[in-house]
């Protein structure tokens, strides 16, 4: 039996599957699915588990309703299959306070996957109503999974981790596609060209050359690596001068970060870090124009502790500047019990003035606040940061003004995963400042893929990204996504460069999604018509 014939049985089993097999085949496809994602990024793999997509909504038509129950059950599997690999390491969270959060471990490594896979299930739904009997199905497969996962982008404040398009973002050429259509584009183009080969099992009859589809999609991917490769090639890194930067990885655990009766260890440990040579000629922080520590730095309110304040203005040399994260306290009457908090960042000069203030607009569920927070709380559940009444969302995405720099943008932690959410366009800042703790999830695939995500932004926007994490990965990202330098996870010390300057707004920044949007609207009218001829013949 030769390979075509191998492949033409291989979909025909998988098309002709039912009960068990059939959900085994799918939740198999979407675990490996996710080693497209980081640190493994071996998004070859696609190529085989894309065109099992297609075979099991092929196969979806023998169920009722048109299959769409049977599609969407499908769809289920696959997501559960993809996000419990992808994202098992939420799971350390739950285990930072043990006694509080174990028993709420399995749920959350179960339950948030289940709840994913709503989408991915809506998705093969989508697709199965669109269906058809030739290669234009592997388009309309692109169209509902891009549309389902832009929904899961943006429901119940969004989670598009893992979104398929992170699977085109390495070998980095291929990620410059993002400058011109973003995350969402990138997800369309995945699913397309991965899920190709599908249709190599079709046969020649009526005229069909099934080898047209996939021949098209490796062109595509070929013009993608020539685009990106010129495009990095003609833009060098350049560097904003007189910025030296300095990122602080201190490497602390959770349970001191969080410990007020630590505060003098955390205090001594970060001033003597910073101020650290790193290399021959360095001396500290006095070689630094911008010193940067991680988010919530501080298991106390900072402007609120003098002599911490003291002790900061004391590292700090005249024309350096600090941006830290830490807890904000609200402004209240003197005497005030404060029950709530803002997750901010800071920048400080080398006299402790305060001279900007960006509190956190996007929270996380669950971990910064509950839904319908009153009311869980009153049935004993509390938020993974145990801020009583959860955190106070900052008012609006702004920049910060940083003194002899360019404005710079603050996101705190998983800001950085939602593409698009930058400030007005008439307010571009020059950098993108990305503090996060990512402490939560210990020694896991999680910090990998969340530097994957802050990545992307800088190659969607033309700017810079300059990262700290209190476990790592700290790193300093030029406007094209390359990695100008770099601290490993797990690793405690500092991270010396200069800041890497602005390009002009790419096609991206000036349009946001909407070429996604015409490539996503022009594929489904593409789609309907198709069936319409189809059904008139």
């Amino acid at each position: 039996m030769n390979l075509a014939a191998k492949l033409r049985a291989a979909g025909l089993a998988i098309i002709l599957s039912w009960g068990w097999k059939r959900a085994a085949i799918a939740i198999v496809a979407g675990a490996l699915s996710a080693l497209a994602m980081a640190p493994f990024n071996a998004w070859p793999v696609l190529f085989l588990t894309f065109p099992v997509v297609v075979w099991l909504i092929d196969g979806a038509a023998a169920g009722r309703r048109r299959g769409v129950p049977a599609a969407a059950m499908a769809g289920w599997w696959f997501g559960l299959g993809y996000f419990v690999p992808g994202l098992y390491w939420i799971g350390y969270a739950f285990l930072v306070d043990a006694p509080t959060f174990a028993w709420l471990m399995p749920f959350a490594v179960l339950g948030l996957p289940a709840y994913l896979a709503l989408f991915t299930a809506l998705g093969f739904a989508l697709a199965r109503l669109m269906w058809t009997r030739d290669a234009s199905r592997v388009i309309a497969l692109a169209v509902s999974l891009t549309l389902s996962e832009w929904l899961r982008g943006h429901a119940l404040t969004g989670f598009p981790w893992n979104a398929f398009g992170y699977a085109l973002t390495e070998p980095l050429a291929l990620a410059q596609t993002a400058s011109l259509i973003g995350l969402w584009g990138l997800t369309f183009l995945s699913v397309a060209i991965f899920a190709s080969p599908a249709v190599l099992i079709d046969g020649k009859s009526r005229g069909r050359k099934p080898w047209i589809a996939p021949a098209a999609a490796l062109l595509l991917l070929v013009a993608m690596g020539i685009f990106g490769g010129a495009r990095l090639a003609l833009q060098p890194t350049t560097t904003v001068a007189n910025v030296r930067l300095r990122i602080m990885q201190p490497n602390l655990q959770q349970d001191v970060r969080f410990n007020y009766a630590a505060k003098a260890v955390v205090m001594q440990k970060y001033l003597t870090l910073s101020d650290r040579a790193s290399g021959p000629q360095s001396t500290g922080v006095r070689d630094v124009s911008i010193l940067i520590w991680p988010e919530s730095a501080f298991p106390f309110f900072l402007t609120r502790e003098a002599d911490a304040m003291a002790e900061i203005a004391e590292l700090l040399p005249k024309g350096t500047i600090l941006l830290t994260g830490s807890v904000r306290a609200p402004d209240l009457p003197p005497g005030t019990k404060i029950t709530r908090a803002y997750n901010s960042i800071y920048a400080i000069d080398h006299d402790g003035s305060v001279l900007s203030i960006y509190d956190k607009l996007h929270l996380v569920p669950f971990g910064e606040y509950l839904p319908f927070q009153d009311w869980m709380e009153k049935l004993g559940f509390v938020q993974l940061t145990k801020v009583q009444g959860g955190f106070i969302p900052g008012a609006r995405r702004r920049t910060m003004e940083i003194p002899n720099a360019p404005r710079a943008l603050p996101l705190i932690c998983y800001e950085a995963i939602f593409p698009g959410d930058v400030a007005t366009r008439d307010d571009r800042p020059g950098w993108i400042v990305n503090l996060t703790n990512d402490g939560w999830f210990g020694i896991s695939t999680g910090p990998y893929q969340h530097l994957q995500q802050a990545r992307l932004r800088a190659i969607e926007e033309g700017l810079p990204v300059v990262r700290a994490a209190n476990t790592g990965i700290s790193a300093v990202i030029d406007p094209l996504g390359r990695m100008v330098a770099r601290l490993g996870l797990g690793a405690e010390g500092v991270l010396d460069s200069n800041l890497p300057s602005a390009i002009p707004p790419t096609v991206y920044a000036r349009t946001g999604d909407m070429p996604a949007a015409i490539v996503v609207a022009a594929a489904l009218i593409f789609i309907i018509r198709r069936r319409v001829a189809k059904r008139a013949s």
